[in-house]
């Protein structure tokens, strides 16, 4: 027999060595985990942070104005701010807002600015039908100097280019993007249509329009380009291109189709009526000629905006900077306040009434601590809606408590009390509701508080009070904490009962922010009110951890 030492590494029963054959089990015992866990996380995802991080981005999304009004968002960055803008804006304006009709976004663009000036909207919804009359006006003319501009087949091959010429691939994509923004799709295959690279360069305007009717026609109402009539903004587009110094002399050299009707209608301008955008648009609304809705639109301009969070918090974004809303604008900080105020009376008022019911029922018997129990979740077996509606019949003025009262004698009849449709009302009500939330969490802690500490501190000479405050209470602490940052968390998020008890004065901003998201559908500015609720909300648990320490709540 020989001793031998072995210096290689250790091998499992399988020839591996131990450590990698370690490191597989332990690897295949975490994916184990998390395919267990892959669901909950899953769902968490779907239904809790997905929402939050769309409601943030809500809150600062500010697309729709650059998306549907480009070109006269690029000619309003050299506006000062003073008086109307010039001409050039007012064309632009007429451009966007004629594709925006069609694509039927100028009433949500309205509605988006509507929410930072009030008459915005019904300005948009007054011009967007009068676009098409005002296009008609320069249709009628060129028409009558050449009938062929009103046949959709010399349109297509006077924009076109003609066979073998190149094609302007790039505005092509263009306009098909800008469509895509508008009517939040994608769209691909051909359209039958490029436009011309050289009758671009002539006439830009004209091909811009042109390109933007074609690919609406083919994408959006699946017609043929060429079977069909242009828009009517094509023609005031042709005459603002043909009254260029440059275009008669790329007009001279130019041989493809169309190049005599163009040169003939070049020829007779002056008969022609001028493009002025600026009359048409005063015309069909004088609103046009406000400085301050011009504001609104260059102000919220950009994709993103803070708008949303300065209009929570009563500011406004304007020219000159951020300023303060006036007096009777502010109404967010007020029911910020009252939301608090009013969650920190209903927590208050939970832990003065369940705390005397927790201590009962758990220094009981425990048939008798359940039966307690049945009572105290009996609440949760009725509808949330009926127990409000209960309340509100119950506190009006000829309701059962004032009733009650009249008849005891401590009310008179003429002077009943006034106990809902205010704060009162919705203090009562929510405490009630959020009351079993307050009682489980003390409960569950003071049944394990053994009732040895208390006969221990009065046979050391405590009497009941000492006992009950220096002994028991500290120990009850921790269910405290548990119950009221679920009451104070569910109070500031509730929005029926304060909506039907609450009244004017009643209401918190959680009714504000479903109101917008329902009713309003000004979900910039909810998500925004929410997403404050939310960072307020962090705080005040984050300053409850740092005072009172988070780890000292316990559910028993």
């Amino acid at each position: 027999m020989s001793d031998t030492t072995h210096t290689g590494p250790v091998l499992a029963a399988d020839g591996t060595p131990l450590k990698r054959s370690l490191r597989r089990a332990l690897r295949a015992q975490k994916m184990r985990a998390l395919a267990l866990i892959a669901p909950l996380l899953i769902f968490v995802l779907l239904t809790f942070i997905a929402p939050i991080a769309d409601m943030l981005f809500r809150s600062v999304e500010n697309q729709i104005v650059g998306r549907t009004l480009p070109m006269t968002v690029e000619e309003l960055r050299d506006w000062d701010g003073t008086g109307t803008p010039d001409e050039s804006v007012y064309r632009a304006l007429y451009f966007d807002l004629f594709l925006a009709v069609e694509a039927k976004e100028h009433t949500k663009l309205g509605s988006r600015l509507n929410y930072e000036e009030s008459g915005i909207s019904s300005m948009f919804r007054t011009t967007g039908r009068d676009v098409d009359n005002i296009g008609k006006v320069y249709q009628k003319a060129i028409e009558k100097v050449n009938p062929a501009f009103g046949e959709g087949a010399f349109w297509y091959d006077m924009m076109s280019g003609g066979q073998g010429a190149e094609g302007n691939e790039r505005l092509l994509s263009n306009q098909i993007g800008r469509l895509e923004g508008l009517e939040s799709a994608t769209f691909s295959g051909e359209i039958g249509f490029v436009p011309g690279a050289e009758i671009y360069k002539i006439l830009p305007n004209t091909t811009r329009a042109y390109t933007a009717f074609a690919a609406f026609t083919v994408f959006l109402d699946n017609d043929v380009v060429a079977e069909e009539d242009p828009w009517e903004a094509v023609y005031p587009a042709l005459l603002l291109d043909l009254s260029e110094p440059a275009a008669a002399d790329a007009l001279a050299s130019y041989q493809g189709p169309g190049a005599q009707e163009l040169r003939d209608l070049a020829a007779q301008l002056d008969s022609l009526p001028a493009v002025d955008m600026t009359a048409a648009l005063i015309e069909s609304n004088k609103d046009w000629l406000r400085t301050g809705y011009w504001e609104v639109i260059k102000t919220y301009s950009p994709p993103y905006t803070t708008g949303y969070f300065l209009n929570a918090i009563d500011m406004e974004k304007t020219t000159d900077g951020i300023a303060l809303r006036s007096d009777d604008e502010r109404i967010y900080g007020i029911l910020f306040k009252r939301t608090m105020f009013m969650s920190l009376v209903i927590t208050f008022s939970c832990i003065a009434l369940g705390y005397p019911i927790a201590w009962i029922m758990a220094n009981l018997p425990a048939r008798s601590a359940n039966l307690l129990m049945i009572l105290v979740l009996l609440p949760f077996w009725t509808s949330l809606l009926v127990r409000t509606s209960a309340w509100k019949i119950m506190l009006q003025q000829q309701g059962v408590i004032n009733d009650v009262l009249v008849w005891l004698g401590l009310v008179a009849d003429e002077s009943r009390l006034v106990m809902i449709n205010n704060q009162f009302g919705t203090i009562v009500a929510m405490t009630h509701i959020l009351l079993p939330f307050m009682i489980l969490p003390m409960y569950s802690v003071m049944q394990t508080i053994p009732t040895s500490y208390l006969r221990a501190a009065k046979s050391l000479g405590a009497n009941n009070w000492t006992a009950f405050w220096r002994v028991y209470f500290p120990q009850s602490v921790p269910g405290i904490g548990a119950g009221s940052i679920l009451v104070f968390i569910l109070a500031i998020g509730y929005y029926i009962t304060p909506e039907i008890v609450g009244g004017t004065t009643g209401t918190f901003i959680s009714n504000r922010i479903a109101y917008h998201i329902s009713s309003s559908l000004n979900w910039g500015l909810g998500a925004a009110l929410g997403s404050i609720l939310l960072a307020v909300v962090m705080v005040l648990y984050y300053a409850y951890d740092k005072i009172v320490g988070i780890d000292n709540v316990k559910l028993g």
